[in-house]
């Protein structure tokens, strides 16, 4: 059975950093291309980041060179390094597994970030 299990959400100030985990169980981690999303209740989820399974990555031009996606193969785990956040930052970001050869995508149960002065 596979579980999606992401942490590290909190409070900041304008300009500061959070760095959000996600944990992958289901033996699927490897495989999988893994991605972040964000979603303001009332608003389509869109993508924040996502990297492959060969450690290639994508970002959304609203986080261009303020995040920072990476995983850990070793730990089952895929982060979202954040920085000089900004008070529109704020949502419940979602973390995604997409095994490589499965239709099928895993959603965590997010976890909220506010960035507020």
């Amino acid at each position: 059975q596979v579980q999606v299990v992401e942490s590290g959400g909190g409070s900041v100030q304008p300009g500061g950093s959070l760095t959000l985990s996600c944990v992958v169980s289901g033996r699927i981690f490897s495989t999988a291309a893994m991605a972040w999303y964000r979603q303001t209740p009332g608003n389509e989820r869109e993508l924040v980041a996502g990297v492959t399974n060969g450690g290639r990555t994508n970002y959304a031009n609203f986080v261009q060179g303020r995040f920072t996606i990476s995983r850990d193969n070793a730990k089952d785990t895929a982060y979202l390094q954040m920085n000089n956040l900004k008070i529109e930052d704020t949502d419940v970001y979602y973390c995604t597994a997409k095994p490589k050869f499965s239709p099928n995508k895993y959603w965590g149960q997010g976890t909220q970030v506010t960035v507020s002065s």
